[in-house]
């Protein structure tokens, strides 16, 4: 059995990659739920966020292939090799673990990662992709990252992705006070950035989103205004910042109608921040004179502001996550072998049960006691049987022959 990782980030794509690979969670469910079509791919959990689309894998056999079949099929093909990172074994949980930790994150420090985590991790195993091997270290990741940010100041004053957007709005149009604001979209993400708008001074913020009842429960929140989505950018004559953040998978701000806008706003500049992936505002609205469009990519120098006051407890938080990989490495030593072990356990079991059951019918005289009496000893015998070899599987875990022990095992006691 192999741990494996194949996947993007933001370290290793720009925006215009990542969006290609982002998935949706129903393609995610449709995916996990033919993963035995694909050999030797055992077990699956897929994470797909604004900043990362990740395959986490269990393969037996020579069919590492597999992994990079799945997830071809499952983003509909493309030419991204070189954006792709792969990680086995140790580097596998050291990796997961940092990311639950947010210190693979974009905003070090930031809190939703863990939730997206769990959220990927429950999918998969609601669907029964996920066995022994991946149940085990996602349970631990999740432990890890809760356990990071409870022991050290890594989430102390940290920023996310909404509140760095806001901070570049602030930044570039020297404060946001007396400013109005439209937010597309009404999911977690726009509801952040609502609040982080509020808390700079923004005087008014209009809510569109598709279902227009989700605009006003959010606009009722904020103390915002909704309004229709068809509407949207007729209203926006008057606003300053446009912030979209709608989980589409296309451009719902297009380079025409933003031209209409500015023809409309006779002169005077609109702000854009798109923080969604797939972007919901066509790159080419860039190009329009008196737009400035920003995408999450551009947040980087933002975020570098804040990582220097978070970089002693990343340290903390690594050296946390080190002990826990090694724990986590010796433990797979065994946890490799209990597919095995509990195989030829069964196998006995069955034995056992099967010759029980043949030569109860040659002793009908026997009572109760002595039946239990007569089961208890066969129990005995075969686990005194399979004694020895356990504790020979056991102790070849993580040494030279532990294959030798494995395929011993397997050649004796499988039919």
């Amino acid at each position: 059995m192999h741990l494996k990782i194949l996947g993007l980030n933001y370290k290793t794509a720009p925006i215009e990659i990542r969006e290609k690979f982002s998935v949706t969670k129903e393609s995610i469910k449709r995916g996990l739920e033919n993963l035995d079509e694909y050999e030797g791919l055992n077990e699956a959990v897929i994470l797909s966020t604004c900043n990362r689309t990740e395959i986490y894998a269990v393969t037996s056999g020579d069919c590492e292939d597999s992994v990079k079949i799945f997830l071809n099929d499952l983003i509909g093909g493309g030419n991204v090799e070189n954006f792709l990172y792969e990680y086995d074994g140790e580097n596998c949980i050291r990796h997961l673990f940092e990311v639950a930790s947010s210190l693979d994150s974009l905003i070090l420090g930031e809190g939703q990662i863990l939730s997206q985590v769990k959220d990927a991790y429950t999918i998969a195993k609601n669907i029964g992709a996920t066995s022994t091997i991946l149940n085990t270290l996602f349970h631990r990741a999740i432990a890890v990252g809760k356990n990071v940010r409870t022991e050290t100041k890594i989430a102390y004053n940290s920023v996310s992705v909404s509140s760095a957007a806001v901070e570049l709005a602030a930044e570039k149009l020297n404060g946001l006070k007396d400013k109005d604001a439209l937010i597309f979209g009404a999911g977690k993400m726009a509801q952040l950035t609502a609040q982080h708008l509020k808390a700079h001074g923004v005087k008014k913020i209009f809510v569109a989103n598709h279902h227009l009842e989700r605009a006003e429960e959010m606009a009722a929140k904020i103390g915002g205004e909704a309004v229709a989505w068809e509407d949207a950018l007729y209203r926006a004559v008057d606003v300053d910042i446009i912030i979209t953040s709608t989980g589409a998978p296309h451009y719902v701000i297009k380079t025409w109608q933003t031209q209409q806008l500015m023809a409309r706003r006779t002169g005077r500049g609109i702000f854009f921040i798109d923080i969604a992936v797939p972007r919901d505002v066509d790159p080419e609205v860039g190009k329009i004179k008196g737009v400035t469009l920003y995408n999450i990519d551009d947040l980087e120098a933002v975020v570098e502001s804040h990582v220097k006051a978070r970089q002693l407890e990343a340290e903390s938080a690594r050296k946390i996550i080190e002990v826990e990989v090694a724990a986590m490495t010796e433990r797979f030593k065994y946890l490799k072998f209990q597919p095995l072990m509990a195989d030829l356990s069964n196998r006995a079991e069955k034995i056992r049960e099967r010759e029980l059951k043949r030569i109860s019918g040659k002793l009908p005289n026997l009572t109760e006691d002595e039946r239990r009496t007569v089961e208890q000893m066969t129990k005995k015998i075969v686990r005194k049987l399979l004694r020895l070899p356990m504790m020979k599987l056991n102790a070849s875990a993580g040494t030279n022959e532990e294959n030798f022990y494995a395929a011993a095992m397997q050649a004796l006691f499988r039919e």
